[in-house]
């Protein structure tokens, strides 16, 4: 599973950014809305990802955060949301805007992004109503840790384990707080008998 990209940013699209990772570079499709917030050409930029296949091609999503990888899987897992509607929606009204047309109901404001229409929108309140954190809360993940901590909590939940298991399997190693997030996610998996 890959999660996450660190490496200079290359060029810039409207939906996409090409990153070069060690002289690969890798076509990454981002929300429209974070964008601007990634920097200029040439500067270190780091994102989580999700990699999926679509027509038998791989496609790698990024996101600045951790908190709107946890809105794009909540947005694919509505039934009849795919990928590009899911970027579709996170596009048009950024990460707290969205979670805020859920909380309010507001079909018309997710019904503006582009494929996505008023039943398809209705769904998405349907389904996500009261399951998303506040705007304020930021993501549960991170609500617990900090750091490198927070970060290798998610890459071991995107490897499969559940939540809690992540959060004991981090609180319980003997490493300093700022040591690298390889050797944090290697360790809780060797200790947790995955590795």
């Amino acid at each position: 599973m890959l999660v996450g990209v660190r490496g200079a940013l290359e060029a810039v699209g409207s939906d996409w950014v090409n990153v070069q990772v060690g002289g690969v570079t890798l076509q990454v499709s981002v929300p429209a809305s974070s964008i601007a917030g990634l920097g200029s050409v040439g500067e270190p930029v780091r994102l989580h990802t999700i990699l999926r296949i679509q027509n038998e091609q791989p496609v790698l999503y990024g996101f600045a955060d951790a908190g709107s990888v946890e809105l794009f899987g909540a947005l694919t897992g509505v039934s009849g949301i795919g990928p590009r509607s899911a970027m579709a929606i996170l596009s048009e009204l950024g990460e707290d805007g969205f979670r805020q047309a859920v909380a309010s109901e507001d079909v018309v404001a997710l019904a503006r992004a582009q494929g996505v229409g008023r039943r398809m929108a209705q769904r998405v309140v349907l389904e996500l109503r009261g399951k998303l954190p506040d705007a304020d809360a930021g993501s549960p993940v991170l609500a617990a840790a900090a750091g490198t901590d927070a970060e290798a909590i998610e890459a071991l939940t995107a490897l499969g384990m559940t939540l809690a298991d992540a959060r004991q399997a981090v609180a319980g190693l003997e490493m300093p707080a700022d040591a690298e997030l390889e050797d944090k996610v290697r360790q809780a998996l060797m200790a947790m008998g995955g590795g």
